[in-house]
């Protein structure tokens, strides 16, 4: 039996060995740390690795930060410092204004990352992932009325497209069908805040920070399992999006908007959209299997009952069946041709003509609402954009699309992009006869002409904004 003394010595020896041991960060999970109480030594260890990794750094909070991190793969090296920076092996985070940095490299061995202490007393995360954490992708606006705005996650799990073959060439039907959700999905939530009374452009943009500003009044979290879900839709190709309708907003007020995305330490960029004025009336359209990218608001009398905006369920019958009319005709006409054996074009096929087809006649049959009162068209250095193409409707003028019933009040509508109608045409076999207005005639009347394309015949590119709609809020014309 060992000596008391002895023993003392010993349990002293392991202990401080235990505190010598670095904290091991485990693969894919967020550790919540701060500068107030960090192990002795400030060292994590990180596990080899046959595969690189993706070592992450957010700040949670904003502050004259001095706090230093350092990296190394170099296995003699217990306490990585300024002195051992090689910018091979061992290298600095050097956080920039966002809060977040991070370092991929090969940790055959294993590695260490160390933090070195400043002034003020700092809350973080760090991520150990074997992938690329930063890749956040952006939000999207869909629409907004005086106090609601219909909101998208970034896209996630693209849906492969398989072209169809002769002599079994089947065009999808005009009510499309929708494949199983993903499972499990990519969680996102979204922040959004006033742009000009919330202190959101102070914060670092990472996914701690942005959180804990929600308790700050006018902040607004939403997630998948918030009330205002709407939940899984396949806008288009990019994949399958959240999708929120979130209400109790202001009226002519610019808001800021992050994604922010489960297992990630950075926020999106920031994305900025503005309520409509208080007598704006037209409701918002979405979820249409048949239009899956209409998701504004449309001059159409609101659905009865306790719902604020349009879905396939509240849309008027013979509005719903003269679109699916139209499509499935077209379609037919379309499967004329031995679609997949007799080639029109070395670059478009039948399906991609249907699917160009089915976005210009959502457009034109679903016109969009604007509001030539709410936003500001001038950019960051004071310059003056281009104005969006509104045309003013008085109240119970036909609208472009007969079937709808006329409107009970003046509105705007913001013209189709005319760029919509010529990817139909560039798409289309010559047989269908679908033709658009040209641009030195009468485009203008009916479309929104020279925005994204110069309007030149056969140019494309080259227009006044490029986009139909920017991250800043500003939306031209109507894409469909």
């Amino acid at each position: 039996m060992l000596p008391i003394s002895l023993f003392a010595v010993l349990q002293g020896f392991l202990l401080l060995a235990e505190a010598q041991q670095a904290q091991q960060l485990a693969l894919e999970k967020v550790v919540d740390l701060s500068t107030s109480s960090l192990p002795n030594p400030p060292t994590f260890r990180i596990s080899p690795s046959a595969d690189p990794l993706f070592i992450s750094v957010a700040l949670c909070n904003a502050s004259d930060n001095t706090t230093r991190f350092f990296l190394t793969n170099d296995t003699t090296i217990s306490n990585p410092g300024p002195s051992d920076v090689d910018s091979v092996n061992t290298s600095e985070l050097v956080m920039p204004d966002t809060g977040f940095n991070e370092w991929s490299n090969w940790f055959t061995n294993g590695g260490i990352l160390s933090v070195l202490k400043g002034d003020a007393s700092v809350e973080f995360e760090l991520l150990v992932s074997a992938h690329n954490s930063s890749a956040v992708g952006s939000p999207f606006v869909g629409d907004t009325t005086a106090n609601q705005a219909l909101l998208f996650s970034p896209p996630f799990n693209p849906v492969p497209t398989e072209e169809p073959t002769f002599p079994n060439y089947t065009l999808p039907a005009a009510n499309l069908s929708f494949p199983p959700t993903p499972s499990p999905p990519t969680n996102y939530s979204l922040v959004i805040a006033p742009t000009a009374s919330n202190g959101l452009s102070s914060l670092p943009r990472t996914v701690c920070a942005l959180k804990n500003a929600v308790s700050k009044q006018g902040t607004i979290l939403v997630t998948p399992a918030s009330g205002s879900s709407q939940g899984l839709w396949l806008r288009d190709s990019d994949g399958w999006r959240w999708q929120w309708l979130v209400n109790g907003l202001n009226p002519r007020t610019n808001y800021t908007l992050f994604a922010l995305r489960d297992g990630v330490l950075a926020s999106s960029e920031p994305f900025y959209f503005v309520t409509k004025s208080a007598t704006f009336n037209c409701p918002l359209v979405h979820s249409l299997p048949f239009c899956p990218t209409v998701s504004y608001a449309v001059p159409i009398a609101p659905p009865r009952g306790i719902a604020t905006t349009h879905t396939a369920a509240t849309l008027p019958g013979d509005v719903t069946d003269t679109v699916l009319s139209v499509l499935a005709n077209f379609t037919t006409t379309l499967s004329t041709l031995a679609c997949g054996r007799d080639y029109y074009s070395p670059l478009v096929t039948c399906a991609d003509c249907q699917q160009a087809y089915r976005r210009w006649l959502c457009a034109v049959a679903f016109p969009r609402c604007g509001d030539s009162s709410s936003g500001s068209f001038i950019d960051a250095q004071g310059a003056q954009l281009p104005l969006p193409a509104l045309q003013t409707v008085p109240k119970g003028a036909p609208p472009r699309n007969p079937v709808l019933p006329p409107f009970g009040s003046d509105y705007q509508t913001l013209l189709p992009c005319l760029e919509t109608c010529n990817a139909a045409d560039r798409a289309c076999p010559n047989f269908l006869n679908f033709k658009c207005p040209l641009p030195r005639f009468t485009a203008a009347d009916s479309y929104a002409v020279g925005y994204i394309d110069s309007g030149e015949e056969g140019v494309l590119g080259g227009g006044s904004t490029g986009v139909a709609q920017d991250e800043f809020g500003h939306v031209w014309c109507n894409l469909g």
